[in-house]
């Protein structure tokens, strides 16, 4: 069975939670991604995504120059290990509903990359339409059973 570590994208470029907004969308542009991880020194606090910076702070007016990135960032994020089973870690992305997720060092809890849909569909080919599908169909609100 192949281990996240064959399979993710290490040297991840991560940001600190006081750099702006605008310096976010910047570093996304010229990665040419759409989530970049947000760290305090070397701990993982966050991720901000395109989707944050679009909904979090220009809808609501927010300045891009002067929102640090902290305002905006998810701070609930999933992550794995570099150990886990490719397998393991796609089931954790479908009950997440996330495409992407960092990738943890076992021994340090240091965040050494990121995996995403791209990098398993690409390097690792079990269940990826599945995961996929699931990830992609917007999930139900929960809602009381009225009676007739």
């Amino acid at each position: 069975m192949q281990q996240i570590a064959e399979i993710m994208t290490r040297d991840v470029t991560s940001i600190s939670p006081q750099e702006s907004v605008r310096r976010a969308a910047q570093m996304m542009d010229e990665l040419n991604v759409g989530a970049i991880p947000v760290c305090d020194g070397d701990k993982l606090i966050g991720m901000v995504t395109d989707r944050d910076i679009t909904i979090r702070a220009v809808a609501s007016g927010a300045s891009p120059d002067d929102t640090p990135v902290q305002q905006v960032m998810t701070s609930e994020v999933s992550w794995c290990f570099d150990d886990q089973q490719v397998d393991e870690v796609m089931e954790q992305m479908r009950d997440a509903q996330i495409r992407r997720i960092p990738v943890m060092d076992h021994n340090t809890h240091a965040m050494i990359g990121i995996v995403s849909l791209g990098d398993i569909a690409t390097k690792h080919s079990a269940e990826v339409g599945r995961t996929l599908e699931e990830i992609s169909s917007p999930s139900q609100p929960e809602r009381p059973q009225l009676n007739s």
